[in-house]
């Protein structure tokens, strides 16, 4: 096994893992870094979670997810204001700086993609000197268009910058997720803008793998075992200048089903074989 310095690894990538148990087994294989969810964190305590951490030396690299800021209903839009504050202060409770979001799909009955964007960039402007003060970067995740019209109307790393650039670096910058970036031709052009003006927040890795299960949800690959070519993007991520923490976040139930150590032990062999 060679350098893990720099491997994250997120909560949901062995889901079947108690936070306890994450920490307990990251520090058995050598791994100091962590993603985590709100749900099992707000479970389990807030901090309850950040004594935990520090009491094994761990870092959490970011914390997932704030967002769905696209609602036309007045009181939905204040009531996911609240919540992304909320998630702000959690974040800075667990010492992360860096929230990640999923900016919300259409609305029921709508398909106005552009107002619906407008309407991210408007709650970004409240929410970014909120979680500045805290010590928080808000990330914006572009995920694949087949999302667009019920998670994420973001849905590539230019639309995600073309928002993120209308605000101060250190508040509004970008996630780099290989799942959900891939296939799109611009994606190296966008990384390099992203990374001359100081945007990427994260680096995320997961296969894209076909064919997709009925809940594409689920459908993320382990490293090596479909399409992306991670050495590519990490060389990419890495040629802007970022050196920060690489995380692997894979959503899949074969993964979910096995033992949580074992899972752990091939994430990080997979790491280091597909993208050192």
């Amino acid at each position: 096994m060679t350098d893990l310095s720099r491997l994250s690894i997120n909560q949901e990538t062995i889901k079947q893992w108690s936070l306890p148990e994450l920490i307990e087994g990251c520090v058995k294989a050598g791994i100091d870094k962590v993603g985590l969810w709100r749900g099992p964190v707000q479970e389990y305590g807030v901090e309850r979670t950040a004594q935990l951490l520090k009491d094994a030396g761990l870092t959490v690299t970011s914390l997932c997810r704030g967002g769905f800021f696209t609602a036309l209903d007045p009181a939905e839009r204040a009531c996911a204001l609240d919540d992304n504050r909320a998630a702000i202060d959690e974040a800075a409770a667990l010492s992360t700086d860096t929230l990640v979001l999923v900016s919300g799909g259409l609305p029921p009955g709508s398909r106005d993609l552009r107002g619906a964007r407008e309407r991210i960039a408007e709650a970004l402007a409240e929410l970014g000197p909120y979680a500045r003060e805290r010590g928080v970067r808000l990330a914006i995740e572009p995920l694949h268009p087949m999302f667009a019209s019920d998670r994420c109307v973001v849905s590539t790393l230019s639309q995600a910058l073309d928002i993120a650039e209308r605000f101060p670096a250190e508040q509004v910058g970008v996630v780099v997720d290989t799942y959900h970036i891939w296939w799109d031709d611009q994606a190296a052009a966008q990384i390099a803008r992203a990374g001359e003006g100081g945007r990427i927040h994260s680096f995320q890795l997961a296969d894209w793998i076909t064919p997709l299960p009925a809940g594409v949800l689920v459908g993320r690959g382990q490293l090596g075992e479909g399409s992306v070519d991670f050495r590519a993007f990490r060389e990419m991520v890495e040629g802007t200048g970022f050196d920060g923490p690489i995380e692997v976040e894979i959503f899949n139930e074969d993964l979910w089903a096995r033992d949580g150590a074992e899972v752990l032990a091939e994430v990080a062999a997979r790491y280091v074989e597909h993208a050192c």
